[in-house]
């Protein structure tokens, strides 16, 4: 297995980020409600086939962490595409072929070097043992401002308290980059910590804290000093 020290150009390593997810308030991450029964619940949240528990899509937590980056290193107020993403997150997150006027600039498609899978129900036997489901339907209204006629619609929340378990894996490309990736994921971590996961944030919905996160090195080998800038990075998150 080759590596290389920390000025070298390519290394091969895979650093396994290890945690929990804990729902603060009732998160909604929609499943398919196409074949739903008459008074079934109009808008159900995305459950695992094997348990039927709730889970979290690991490109759900991907995509809004890349969202919420592109935003904070945007140049301009907008969203920006991908390939004007600053090159850090673009190396995090992956990015597809990039066709330059200057073929000194054009780049290939890189794969993303952080893997998020899906996230699954991790304390389902503690809220049984405290009688507290995983999932609750709450019900809302919009109102027609011209009519005033309501429209009701129940929507399934993953319940405040579920926790999922994190096992994702960085892989480890570049010596010399891999603090300064895990510095842009502790940032990822927190802008998600303060902003919402899944839908109807504004209502207040999808509310997330990461406990006991640790890195470990799992495959080949990365010097000790770099794992604890690594852990740091994230555990400050």
């Amino acid at each position: 297995m080759e590596k290389t020290d920390r000025e070298g150009i390519w290394m091969f390593a895979k650093i396994e980020i290890t945690g929990t997810i804990r729902i603060l308030t009732g998160m909604h991450i929609g499943g398919s409600s196409e074949f739903a029964a008459i008074g079934a619940v109009d808008s159900p949240v995305i459950r695992d086939v094997y348990t039927d528990q709730p889970m979290i899509p690991g490109s759900s937590v991907k995509g809004k962490m890349r969202y919420l980056l592109s935003r904070q290193y945007a140049n301009e107020h907008s969203f920006v595409k991908i390939e004007n993403e600053d090159i850090r997150i673009k190396r995090l997150f992956g990015y597809p072929n990039e066709k330059k006027e200057n073929p000194e600039d054009q780049r290939e498609a890189h794969a993303s070097r952080l893997q998020i899978p899906d996230m699954f129900l991790s304390n389902g036997d503690e809220l049984k043992l405290e009688e507290i489901p995983a999932t609750e339907i709450k019900f809302e209204n919009t109102i027609n401002r011209i009519t005033a006629v309501a429209n009701p619609r129940q929507i399934e929340r993953t319940s405040r308290g579920t926790e999922f378990d994190i096992h994702w894996i960085y892989n480890a490309e570049e010596a010399g980059e891999i603090e300064e990736d895990f510095r842009m994921l502790g940032e990822g971590l927190r802008l998600l910590k303060y902003d919402y996961l899944g839908g109807h944030g504004s209502r207040g919905y999808g509310k997330i804290t990461f406990e006991d996160l640790d890195v470990d090195c799992v495959v080949g080998e990365v010097e000790d000093e770099i794992l604890e800038k690594c852990r740091a990075a994230v555990t400050g998150a």
